[in-house]
Parts: C-alpha cells; structure tokens; sequence
C-alpha cells in the first residue's frame, strides 16, 4: 500500500515537472525567438539591418586588435566574432546585447593561454561554455550576486589600465614582452629610444580622430528632429553612423596610408589567415615542442582559468543586460544558457572565449535595434570579412589597432563610481580599492578573489558583530528605571551569540545594576540554532544566579520554539501588559512567568 502510494507521489511529480517543462510558457522563456518572431516586421527588419551593419563595422577592427592582446593572431578575433551573433538570436533575451570577443576576455585569454597557443584559448572557450550552461541548468546565478558593484567597478577599472598598457609598444611601434602593469611601463622607458616615430605619430593620430569622431554622436546635429526634410533626415543619419562606426573607418584610412607607403614605414599586421574557420571539435589535446599533450594536462596547465573566465564572463553578460534592460526584470538563467551556447558553438568554430561587449551593445542600441535579430546582419558581415577581406587585412598598422583598444578600454575606468560609493557607504571603498590595487599589481583574477574575500569579511563581521541597542525605560513617575531594553539589530545564529550574550550581561550589570529587570527585543530575530540556543540559555543562568529578571519579548513562533526547547525557565512576553507584570512581581530565585499573567511562555 505505501510503497504503491510513493509510486504514485513520484509519479505524479514527473508528470507535473513534466507537463511544466513541455509547456508554451517555458518554450517562450527559454526560448526567446518565439516571442518575437511571429511579431516581426518591415520595421524591426529596417533598424536590425541597420544596427548589424553599424555594429558590424565595430566589431572587425575590434576583433582583430582583441586577438592580438590575447596573444595571438588576427584571424581568431574574427572567429570569435560571428557565431555568437547567430546563437544569441535564437536564445537572447535582451535585443541590444551583442556576444563577441571583448578586452577583458582577451587578457585573460591572454593570461591563461599556455605558451600563446590557439588551441588552449579553444579550449577555455568549450570548457567556459560547459561550465555557464552547467551553472544555468543548477539555477547557480544566485552565486554572482556575491560580487558587489565596487568590486566590478575596481576589476573593470584595473583591467582597463592593464590593457591599455599592454597597447603602449604597439602605440609606440616597439617589441617587447611583459606581464604586468608595472613591468609594461618599464620596458617602456627602457626601450623608449627605439621608438618608431611613424608608428607614434599614426597612433597618436588615431586616437585623437577616434575621441573627436566619439563625440560627434552626442552632438545636437546628429539628432534627428520631427520637422527635418528627408535629406536633413539622412545627413543626420549619416553623420551618426560615421561616429559609431569610426573604428572601421579608422583602421581603413590607416590601412590605406600603410599601403601607399613605403613596406617598412609603419609595423604592420602582417599575414592573416585567410577563409572561414573548419567547423570541427574543440582541441582535447595539442603538442608542444613534438610532445603531444593529452585533455587532463591542458586543464591542469590553464588552472584557475577553468573558474575564473566562466565567472567574468557571466558577471559581464548579466551585467550589460541589467544595465539595457529598459527597467525590465532580467532573466539571469536564461542569459546564462545562451551565453553557455554561445561559447560551446564558438569553440567549434576555433573562437576564444566570448562574452557581452558593453561598447558595442551601447552601439547597438544607440543604432535603433529592434530584435536581437540585428546578430545576423553582424554575423554575416564578419562572415563575407573573412571570406573576402582577409588578405587586405595585413596592411593594418599595429599602432592604429592599440590606438582602437586604449579608446575602447579608457571609459572603462570607472572613476565616476568612487564619490557615490563614498557618500552610500563609505566602507565599501575597502573593497573597491582592494580589488583594483590587486589586480593592477598583481593578478586579475586575483584581484577578484580579494574582492569578494573583502565583501564577505565585511558581511561576517555584520552577523558576528550585530549593532545592539540599550536604553533605559523610566517609570510612568518617572521615579526610577523600570526596565532595561536591550535590542540586537540582526538575526541570531551562532556566529553572533556570544557577542549578544556579552552586550545583554553588560546591559544587566551596568545600566540595570544587577537587579532590575532586562528585556530583551527579540523583533529582528527569523530564526535561531542550537548554539544561539546554548548561549541563550546560559545568559539566563546568568541572570538568575544574580536573581535579575530577564524577559524575551517580540519572539517569532520559530525562535519561540528553538528557545523553549532547551531552557526550562525562559520568560516570554507577548505584550507590554506581560513586561509590567513581571516587573511588579519579580521573585528572589526562579521567578515563573505563568505565575504571573496568562499567555507567557515559562517551561519548567
């Protein structure tokens, strides 16, 4: 009969997990397009072309310079860069966002692929996917939650100047290896003297065009105004998509400087592979120096990687999502299983690992997209790059590519966040100067793990050390003290009762002198565990030995039971009538509360 009875429960469990799963609500939340798609229109279509060409035209030059600071070569930005585009149409919540290789990701591709080879930066981006898809099917997104705004805006900010100082031997036209933010401003100075003054000068010019060609779109002439002509309408249009698209401009005027002079005037790009990716599997082996080596190697060389870059990577995607969300509450599981795809799919098209890019979903949202069907337009255009434009591409001098990331990453330092922060909260400056200074001088990921240990330091110390309120309540005459009224202003568990307990007993030996009467505010209390019970049960022994009244008042059903469990005599008051009774009628010893006045709780 019962074990009929579980066949049954369990069943009908599967059947309800089931019919859930099956649902149409289900099949629109995870998955996206079917929301949209049957509502698609002339246009949606107009602003998606729109928005993908523009974005598009970011992305190129954009992935050719982020491979680089991964460390390797061109081709495998521009890998990186399409099949996002395609996957998160399909599985995207959020129409802005645009998936591909971003700064972060590359240097910390750059970080933890192994001697600079390829198949080590395909790898992460399998195992990232794996691991984010992995996370969203556990309901893990909760565990982001954990990483507070000043320690993503002191990792961002520290990324940004690392990045930024990798770029300076390309800006200025100089080869060198280094590790660090310090160790690239030594080499520097060390090698200023073989500067190359071609180099510098394109660089330098580059960024100056790209910061004024940044502004234009902020301009009051790009705008677009009701009673503009269609020709007004168009020269607006216009000079908007030369600001977002300056990037590609950009690198094709330099290209063509480069070109047009002599071959060793500027360091240029040099070779790129040209032709799509194989669709094949991600390496689970590759060789180093004639030695092949198998799958457990790889993972054990790339390390902390395996955590960390799923990690950045997931903070980032939720991160550009909140932030162009509209006011609309953000789906952070299913941002997580497109993200998984994304990168599992890109691994199979040789892509590092890849992620939201907040400068091009400004890009794209800035564009006028509608639907994240704006992904194909970019797609297919990075797709017709490399089938057709890669051998064009060696002409691109490196200066102008550093000269691309240090404006993509400079307005990533978040250095607007410090004053807020300050005026919210001030100890949340340990924080956010604890993770930038570790991961500007030491290592990112790092910096991280600083961070978080940080917060988490500060949120212990809080449970531990919780605020606790003591005043003194004066008779009606005001003749005297009539009670001492001690208020924790957090929960009780076991990591704080021994600091509650001491604050109570200082209460009843100081201002309440030993003899009158303590109680204590339980309202803040939502649960209590056995240790807080063995504490709390040894500062009634307290009080009693000194013959003291001490009195639970605002007690939760929860913490009722948990107290009344272990201690025989606690004294509950359910009413400021009960807290008078036992003040009037305080006994020499063991003083009963249902002596005193219906309704108290006193176990004996």
């Amino acid at each position: 009969m019962n074990q009929n009875s579980n066949t049954r429960s369990v069943s009908d469990i599967v059947q309800a997990r089931a019919r859930k799963f099956f649902s149409k609500k289900t099949l629109h939340q995870r998955l996206p397009i079917t929301q949209w798609l049957p509502k698609y229109n002339l246009e949606s279509l107009e602003g998606d072309m729109v928005a993908g060409l523009t974005v598009g035209l970011t992305v190129i030059p954009q992935g050719i310079a982020y491979a680089l600071v991964a460390g390797l070569t061109p081709n495998y930005g521009l890998y990186s860069a399409f099949m996002g585009c395609f996957v998160y149409m399909f599985l995207g919540s959020c129409k802005d966002i645009t998936i591909g290789p971003t700064a972060i990701m590359s240097i910390m591709t750059h970080e933890y692929s192994v001697d600079k080879n390829p198949d080590y930066a395909i790898l992460l981006c399998f195992l990232s996917g794996i691991i984010i898809f992995a996370a969203a099917v556990c309901n893990l997104g909760f565990l982001i939650t954990f990483i507070s705004k000043p320690v993503i805006a002191g990792f961002t900010s520290a990324a940004a100047i690392s990045i930024a100082s990798s770029q300076l031997k390309g800006l200025f036209g100089l080869s060198y290896q280094s590790e660090s933010v310090i160790e690239a401003f030594s080499k520097l100075f060390e090698n200023i003297g073989d500067t190359r003054w071609q180099d510098l000068t394109l660089g330098l010019c580059s960024i100056v065009v790209l910061l004024l060609m940044r502004k234009l779109k902020d301009l009051k002439i790009t705008k677009v105004q009701p009673d503009d002509s269609t020709y007004v309408r168009i020269g607006r249009k216009m000079l908007f998509l030369i600001s977002v698209g300056r990037n590609a401009i950009v690198v094709i005027v330099a290209g063509i400087i480069a070109f047009a002079a002599k071959s060793d005037t500027f360091t240029l790009t040099g070779d790129i592979e040209a032709g799509l990716p194989a669709f094949k599997a991600p390496p689970f082996s590759t060789w180093d120096n004639g030695t092949e080596i198998y799958f457990s190697e790889m993972v054990s060389n790339v390390g902390a990687g395996i955590i960390i870059i799923p990690l950045i990577s997931i903070l980032e995607s939720i991160a550009i999502a909140s932030a162009f969300a509209g006011g609309k509450t953000i789906d952070a599981t299913q941002e997580m299983y497109a993200l998984g795809m994304c990168n599992i799919l890109g691994a199979f098209v040789q892509s590092i690992p890849v992620t939201g890019s907040f400068s091009r979903t400004a890009v794209n949202s800035t564009s006028g997209v509608k639907t994240p069907a704006g992904g194909i337009v970019t797609g297919l255009l990075v797709v017709l790059a490399l089938a057709f434009l890669t051998p064009y591409f060696k002409y691109i001098p490196k200066a102008t590519l550093s000269a691309v990331i240090i404006c993509a990453v400079i307005f990533m330092v978040e250095y607007e966040t410090v004053r807020p922060i300050w005026k919210a909260r001030q100890l949340d400056q340990i924080p956010l100067w604890g993770t930038f200074l570790t991961c500007l001088f030491w290592k990112l990921e790092f910096g991280i793990l600083v961070g978080v240990g940080i917060n988490l330091a500060i949120l212990l110390y809080g449970v531990a050390r919780p605020k606790v309120n003591v005043s003194t309540v004066l008779r009606k005459d005001e003749s005297g003290p009539h009670y001492v009224l001690v208020e924790p202003r957090s929960g009780l568990f076991f990591p704080s009762v021994d600091h509650i307990r001491g604050q109570v007993t200082k209460a009843g030996v100081g201002p309440a002198e030993s003899s009158v009467m303590v109680v204590v505010d339980c309202k803040h209390f939502t649960g209590i565990d056995y240790t807080a019970t063995k504490g709390m049960k040894s500062l009634c022994q307290d009080f009693e030995r000194r013959h003291q009244p001490l009195v639970f008042t605002n007690v939760t059903p929860g913490v009722e039971r948990g107290l009344c469990s272990l201690i025989d005599d606690i004294v509950i008051a359910r009413s400021s009538d009960q807290i008078d009774a036992a003040y009037k009628n305080p006994q020499s010893s063991a003083w009963r509360a249902t002596d005193l006045c219906p309704g108290f709780c006193s176990i004996k």
